[in-house]
């Protein structure tokens, strides 16, 4: 007899075993009940009592009023002598409501006890869940079967999918037991922690252990015909944990290799997890052969890792490093690095021989805007021997040995809101010239500073007037500056010429407007500076020398100044559109700001000293210093001057007729973003009155891709036979009017095949290891290289999300940066080109999983080709594989790698380097 039911609707099906000597009698009864609970058969009256067979053994007659069972409080009238049954109870068939539908039809066979779903069956038992193109639920052997439909072309549909709890397993077919809780599954394919596991047979053993036959172990995304896998004989899983396997090994397009092992364990995890981090080996034309990047990883809690890595060389360097991450959501994260190597260079006795030790510092860290808006902590830290990356055979960037300085700046600031609010700071600064080895800090800067004061204002409505507008504010900025070299850095000396000073000035100003259309501005300024270090000179007479004497001890000096401007804006339209015609351009607008300003700036001589002493001619000479003249904020200004400064801004837009001939607008485009030109006249010079005249300016051409920035300097004076400045205009001399003395011009370019394509430009990452180890954002020195781990910069795109083509040069992708710079110097008649350089760098995908790429550039000054860097990249879907190579300079040197690119088999890996020369 077959029952059908609705698709759209769910069934329940709650089973109590009634308590009997026979088993026989207790199924018998229990399914016939199950039936007239249901309410599916239409054949049996409600008042039926089954006839049930008596056995040898029975010693009880049992009458069951069926529409009793039907009510909640359905009761079993009892004949039996027996008061208390000494039969244990069995356990209930079904110890939860099963929910259940299918689409089809769900029948139910008396006979075979079977009940059956049909197409886009669903069951849902405790917390299981089964969804199959057919599932077949056994009541007599308490199994639930699942398996997919086949058409009549012999295409199946619909495979199972049997999750229980967090686990979820795509199998062909199930078999699975409500008692025991165990499961036979067939061609089972299922996800752990970032990893697929393929198997013929898995037998579940429980919640938390499967045993699999000839399973594989892969990260392709490709289930059914994997690029790669592990082939696993016999395998333990526990889910999330581990998989423990005997005789593995690997698989390439179905191809065995020799790469395998006795035994194998992978671990799983959905959190972080200790362990230990594989070495790389590899072989130094200098250093011998070595293993690098080995080392331990400590999960230390959901917020903090650590890091810890070492290299060893057979010559006897070594090197070991740190690396840290945390982070707190909504408040802040970082992460901190310190690195070390200790590196010797040839054999012990060799001309070539050398031995050195180089260390760096890194530290990033940034506040969430959300975590407190009145205070704010960051740091970015970069510090270490100047040498570091010059050395250094195991660096995050390899194009940073470019860069000339380190800097690093750690802050603390909070704003206490208020009426004046006042808002302090305390910031810790550092700053090194690797080539020099100068290096200056500050430990720490204090700065503090009380919002503007309108003492005036009137306390309703806007601030008009000269006197409305009259406001002041205080600041104070105090330092502890030291300036050392790289062999003192972190050593008792480096504190011995520290500069200790405060400054405080009070601005004051105000603006008002004149005549509608300029705006006026009148400021001063009043400071005050302390120090702890003065100095004293005198003339030695027994030397017969200026000998000069550092001071300690608390000294102060006060300075003021004065300063007003006047300026506005001229609009100025040239239209060129005429009556009946459609010309291409409609209107040039010119905007002017043109600006004047007086500055008088006092002479503070008696902060200065002086004293006599013989020169080596032997005459009798005066020399003036001042004693603040080392300190902090060096010395204040001894000569009177009251000077005249211009200025003027240029801007200039055109409208043009819009190509789009949709557009009834027209177009509007920058010709010139900005063009200045500023010069100074100071009416209490006795010469050389006149600055120099500087202008810059720049604009974007070709819709925006090209920035153009210009700058020239022109001097009005001329120059004697000994190529110094001298009281004369250079027009007086026999030149021109003005005298080109430097000039300098910076172009740079971005172009890619999505400017083309009407598609958007991918988000370009930012390269934050590189600027935070003071390389550059760009690529045009070359991308860096993490020599330790490959796939924290992997930028692969997802190809399967790609528009296709038939033909492929239709749609390869490319991106061209170039950036171009020359500055001409003539301050003493060298009229030369000082620099001129071009600099370049491009990728383009040949195919789409072949990407070649390069940075370079040319000087066209010293006529060489600059660093150098070619890049190959093929993308092997599951794998990566790259060749970087860099082929002269002194930093000449390759790099191959191939791995998996899933994190949790990293180490399958091959990469192979030549480190740089070594330069004498």
């Amino acid at each position: 007899m077959t029952f059908q039911k609705p698709s759209h609707t769910f069934t329940k099906i709650h089973l109590k075993a009634l308590r009997t000597k026979s088993f026989h009698i207790l199924f018998t009864l229990s399914f016939t009940v199950f039936i007239n609970t249901l309410g599916w058969s239409q054949d049996l009256p409600k008042t039926q009592t089954p006839i049930l067979p008596k056995t040898e053994n029975d010693s009880m007659r049992v009458s069951i009023d069926i529409d009793s069972l039907l009510t909640p409080t359905a009761t079993i009238k009892q004949t039996d002598s027996i008061i208390k049954d000494t039969i244990p109870k069995k356990k209930d068939f079904l110890e939860a409501v099963v929910n259940y539908k299918a689409k089809d039809y769900v029948s139910l066979n008396q006979r075979l006890k079977q009940t059956t779903l049909y197409n886009e069956a669903e069951v849902y038992y405790q917390d299981m869940e089964i969804k199959a193109g057919i599932i077949v639920i056994d009541h007599n052997k308490n199994l639930v079967y699942a398996g997919r439909l086949k058409d009549s072309a012999g295409v199946y549909s619909q495979a199972p999918t049997f999750k229980q709890g967090a686990n979820l397993v795509e199998p062909d077919s199930i078999i699975f037991n409500t008692e025991t809780k165990k499961a036979l599954i067939y061609n089972s394919k299922t996800e752990q922690s970032g990893g697929y596991i393929i198997a013929d047979v898995t037998k579940k053993e429980n919640d938390s252990v499967y045993f699999i036959n000839r399973g594989k172990f892969t990260t392709s995304e490709n289930h059914d015909d994997p690029e790669f896998y592990f082939l696993m004989r016999k395998a333990k899983i526990v889910p999330n944990k581990k998989v423990v396997t005997g005789l593995t090994n690997m698989y390439i397009y179905n191809v065995p290799t020799p790469i395998g092992l006795p035994f194998a364990f992978f671990p799983l995890s959905q959190k972080q997890t200790s362990g230990i981090l594989l070495p790389t080996f590899g072989q130094d034309s200098r250093r011998g052969y070595n293993l690098q990047n080995g080392g331990y990883y400590f999960a230390i809690s959901d917020y903090l890792d650590l890091s810890l890595y070492g290299d060893y060389y057979t010559n006897g360097s070594y090197g070991f490093r740190t690396e840290s991450n945390y982070a707190v959501r909504y408040k802040f994260r970082g992460n901190l690095g310190v690195r070390y190597e200790s590196l010797i260079n040839s054999e012990r006795g060799f001309p070539d021989y050398s031995k050195s030790s180089i260390y760096n510092i890194r530290w990033s860290h940034s506040q969430d805007a959300k975590a407190n808006p009145s205070s704010r902590f960051s740091a970015s830290v970069n510090l270490g021997s100047s040498k570091y990356y010059q050395e250094s055979v195991n660096q995050m960037n390899a194009s940073n040995f470019l860069n000339n300085t380190l800097s690093s700046s750690v802050s603390y600031s909070k704003s206490f809101i208020g009426e004046p609010q006042v808002n302090v700071s305390l910031t810790a600064t550092h700053s090194q010239n690797t080539r020099t080895q100068q290096i200056d800090m500050t430990l720490p800067t204090f700065q503090g500073s009380v919002s503007r004061i309108f003492p005036f204002a009137p306390k309703v409505g806007t601030k008009k007037g000269i006197i409305n507008n009259i406001n002041f504010q205080y600041n104070v900025n105090a330092q502890n500056r030291i300036r050392t070299t790289d062999s003192l850095f972190f050593k008792a000396e480096m504190f011995e010429d520290a500069r200790v000073g405060v400054q405080q000035s009070i601005p004051i100003s105000t603006n008002f407007k004149i005549f509608k259309h300029f705006s006026v501005s009148a400021n001063t300024n009043f400071q005050e500076n302390w120090t702890l270090n003065t100095i004293r000179k005198y003339y030695d007479q027994e030397e017969n020398t200026v000998l000069k004497e550092d001071l300690t001890g608390f000294d102060s000096f006060r300075t003021y100044n004065f300063s007003t401007s006047i300026g506005t804006t001229i609009y100025g339209m040239f239209n060129f559109q005429k009556p009946g015609k459609d010309t291409k351009i409609k209107a040039i607008r010119h905007i002017m700001r043109p600006s004047i300003s007086y500055n008088i700036n006092p002479a503070f001589d008696e902060y200065y000293d002086s004293f006599d002493y013989i020169t080596a001619n032997g005459d009798l000479t005066r020399a003036e210093y001042s004693r603040f003249e080392e300190s902090l904020y060096g010395a204040p200004n001894k000569n009177f001057s009251s000077s005249m400064g211009f200025s003027l801004g240029n801007n200039f837009e055109a409208k043009v007729r819009d190509k789009d001939s949709t557009k009834t607008e027209p177009k509007k485009i920058i010709l010139l973003n900005n063009l200045n030109l500023s010069s100074s006249y100071n009416f209490a010079g006795d010469s050389l009155q006149w600055s120099p005249v500087r202008v810059s300016g720049g604009t974007q051409l070709l819709d925006n891709k090209m920035n153009v920035n210009f700058g020239m300097t022109l001097d009005p004076y001329a120059l004697d036979n000994n190529n110094r400045r001298v009281d004369k205009f250079n027009i007086n001399n026999g030149g021109s009017l003005f005298r080109l003395t430097s000039a300098s011009l910076n172009l740079s370019y971005s172009l890619s095949s999505t400017n083309f394509s009407g598609r958007k430009e991918p988000d370009q990452r930012a390269i934050d290891e590189s600027v935070l180890s003071g390389g550059r954002a760009d690529d045009l020195f070359g991308k860096p290289q993490n020599l330790a781990d490959q796939r924290m910069d992997d930028d692969d795109r997802d190809r399967s999300k790609e528009e296709k083509s038939e033909f492929y040069n239709f749609t390869i992708p490319w991106s061209l940066r170039v950036a171009w710079a020359v500055n001409y110097s003539n301050s003493a008649r060298q009229n030369e080109i000082s620099s001129n350089s071009l600099m370049f760098s491009g990728d383009i995908d040949l195919t789409p999983r072949w990407t070649v790429g390069v940075s370079s550039g040319y000087d066209f000054k010293n006529q060489g080709f600059t660093y150098t860097q070619l890049r190959f990249e093929r993308d092997l879907m599951s794998w990566r594989m790259n060749f970087s190579w860099i082929p002269f300079s002194e930093r000449s040197s390759w790099n191959f790698f191939i791995g998996i690119k899933s994190s949790i088999l990293k180490d399958i890996k091959y990469d192979k380097q030549r480190s740089p020369d070594k330069r004498l």
